[in-house]
Order: structure tokens, then sequence, then C-alpha cells
């Protein structure tokens, strides 16, 4: 299958590279303007991005970018609630390969926040959410095969509270059985509120995920993704 066989809804944008890289650097261009015209005319900027393997060209690419950096906040779409030094930790990941070079000197908003579990650390992450410019700028989503984005999983029991458009938290507990480690997430109000909403995406498979996500858009809540798929969002594929 190939990107252009899919039939995008109206308004909705695709970028399709041959490799990783090419996307990534184009994503990181798209999101690096992004962020420099917001700071044109605002104090602060924000960029919400996700863990995994995907986005690493992404954030090489735009750790590089010149930007004022020290104007822009940077958060987590989701964290799997382990230690910074746990293989699964997708803090240490955006520290590793996003928050060097320029971005570096970029503030980082953490979710892990002291607690044995995310319910005991919850009323925290809140608190260092606090201060975070509502709408968010930027955010760049992934997608699972099962249709989830950030920790917002179907067969999560709080998935109801996640995606509920009229809950005002920023930021919620997530339990999926389906997952060996509990998680915490931004809500889905908080996240397709932003200016700039970006899917970023590798591999054939997750054509087949779009493909079946467009398929009954009004399920949400089997394919929490579909929640995203509108007028505005900017689609970045690869192949491999």
């Amino acid at each position: 299958m190939k990107m252009s066989e899919l039939s995008l809804p109206d308004g909705i944008e695709c970028h399709v590279g041959r490799t990783p890289g090419e996307v990534g650097e184009q994503l990181a261009d798209a999101v690096a303007g992004f962020l420099a015209e917001r700071l044109s005319s605002a104090p602060r900027a924000s960029l919400v991005v996700s863990g995994g393997s995907t986005p690493l060209p992404f954030f090489h690419a735009l750790s590089g970018k010149i930007l004022e950096w020290n104007r822009v906040d940077v958060v987590l779409a989701d964290e799997r609630w382990v230690s910074e030094d746990d293989p699964a930790s997708n803090t240490a990941l955006v520290k590793a390969h996003l928050l060097r070079d320029r971005a570096g000197e970029a503030h980082f908003l953490s979710l892990k926040q002291p607690g044995a579990t995310p319910e005991e650390g919850l009323a925290g992450a809140r608190r260092c959410l606090a201060g975070l410019i509502e709408p968010p700028d930027v955010v760049v989503l992934g997608m699972g095969n099962d249709g989830h984005t950030a920790s917002l999983f179907p067969d999560a029991p709080e998935l109801p509270t996640a995606m509920d458009p009229d809950n005002n938290e920023r930021v919620v507990v997530a339990t999926p059985p389906s997952q060996a480690q509990r998680r915490i997430t931004l809500t889905y109000r908080f996240l397709v509120s932003a200016r700039f909403v970006a899917l970023h995406l590798r591999g054939e498979d997750k054509l087949a995920t779009l493909e079946e996500a467009m398929a009954n858009p009004e399920r949400v809540m089997e394919m929490p993704v579909r929640g995203f798929l509108r007028p505005g969002l900017k689609i970045y594929w690869s192949p491999s």
C-alpha cells in the first residue's frame, strides 16, 4: 500500500519521505518554523513530543535547529511509570536525543514525578504542568497498531475520562492491561487543542492501521487515534 492510495479526510496534510531521516528533517523544519513564528509574538512556546524509536531522526534534526530554545517548554505526551534509568523511560530518551545541542537550553517539564505509582505522582505532574500555556503550540504524536496514541489505549479503564472533551484536566493515569507498565498521559482535550498537530509514522503496518481507523471514524473509543483524524492534522510518513 502507498500513502497516496489512502483516502484521507479533507483538511489533512500528508508528507511522505523515502527514509526516516528524510521525514525527520521535514518534520523538524516544520516544527522549528512554527515554534519560531510563535516566539515572535509570544513570551514562550510549547512542544509536546512522543517516545519510541520512530521520532529519533526527528529529535536529532530538531535539536540542531536555530531557535530561542530557552523560551521553549518541552513535555512528553505520555510516560511509563518507570525510573529514568529504565530502558523504557521516555524521559531518558528525550533527554538523550532531543534535549542536546541547541535544544539543550529548552525547559523540560517531566510527567514522571515522585511516587511509587502514577496515582501517587499525578498531583505532582499536574503542578508541573500548571504554568504551561494553553493551548499547546506543537504536538507530535505516534500511533500503535491497535490505534492508540500517547497512552490513550483502547483497553485502558481510564479511557473514557482521558478522551472526554469536557475534561479540563491536562494529565491522567492510564493502566491498560495490555501494557507491562502503568502510565501517565496528557488528555485528548489538551492534545487535540494544539495549534500544530502532527502524526509521525513509519512502516507499511501503520498505513494499514490508518486505513482501518478511517473506515469507522465515529468509533473513537475502539481506536483513539480516530479523534485526531480531523482538519489541520499533518501526517509525516516513511515506508521503513
